[in-house]
């Protein structure tokens, strides 16, 4: 059983995460303490030396990076947990272990655990996460796709498209490569924005780059010879994005 501890701000979400751990993983995890902000997120960490530690970006008075700037102990799993609306969901996505958007699912809440029992070395990469506050505006040239098997990082320009089929999503890389994640294309779109990747298709995310042709009856070819409808609700966006290349 892995010793956690819940790095978060408001008593309901601290509560909401604790009863969730207990109904879906009740044999993996024990949650040993609790922190709201920066100084005792610290002292907790320090103190108890966890196995896991779920944070929160955004602290009562201060970040999540904050922390992880200012503890001494750092072997554990890092699980960053946020919303979609966090101006820092962008960063991290791309380097922390693993990740849990609000309202926490149970399947990805039971799909993140598996992964560190199954794994069972810690992923924990500071020196990657701390330039990556929530201040920082540059856009990282990597992301991190997290597997049953394994933790791959693949560089965004080597991403050709992403194809959804239900919650999951695939990844086709150059060379032939295919990484298959179970999280939905929604959850990649935020990441993988303009202006190098589109969304042209409800199941459909390309890089831009990779574009050779566009047909009349709405079929893109790209130059791995694939080829991606774009719906008709994407073709203005589309072709306002062509005209804007052609300049």
């Amino acid at each position: 059983m892995y010793k956690a501890v819940i790095i978060e701000d408001e008593y309901h979400l601290r509560e909401a995460l604790s009863l969730l751990l207990e109904m879906v993983v009740p044999e993996q995890i024990q949650i040993t303490g609790y922190a709201e902000g920066l100084p005792d997120a610290v002292t907790l960490i320090d103190r108890l030396k966890p196995d896991v530690v779920f944070m929160d970006v955004k602290l009562k008075n201060g970040t999540g990076f904050e922390v992880l700037n200012n503890i001494s102990y750092k072997d554990f799993h890092l699980i960053f947990t946020t919303s979609y609306e966090e101006y820092a969901v962008r960063a991290f996505k791309f380097n922390a272990i693993d990740y849990l958007l609000k309202p926490i699912d149970p399947e990805e809440l039971k799909n993140t655990i598996e992964r560190i029992e199954k794994n069972r070395r810690k992923y924990v990469h500071f020196d990657a996460l701390m330039p990556l506050s929530e201040e920082s505006g540059n856009a990282p040239e990597r992301i991190v796709l997290p597997t049953q098997e394994a933790m791959h990082v693949v560089k965004l320009k080597s991403i050709i498209r992403c194809e959804t089929s239900g919650s999951y999503t695939t990844f086709f890389l150059e060379n032939d490569k295919k990484i298959m994640v179970s999280k939905p294309l929604k959850h990649y779109e935020e990441m993988l924005g303009p202006p190098y990747f589109m969304r042209v298709h409800q199941s459909h995310l390309i890089n831009v780059d990779y574009i050779a042709s566009y047909s009349k009856d709405g079929m893109i070819t790209l130059k791995d010879k694939s080829t991606v409808p774009v719906s008709r609700a994407n073709r203005e966006s589309f072709f306002r994005m062509l005209k804007n290349e052609q300049e």
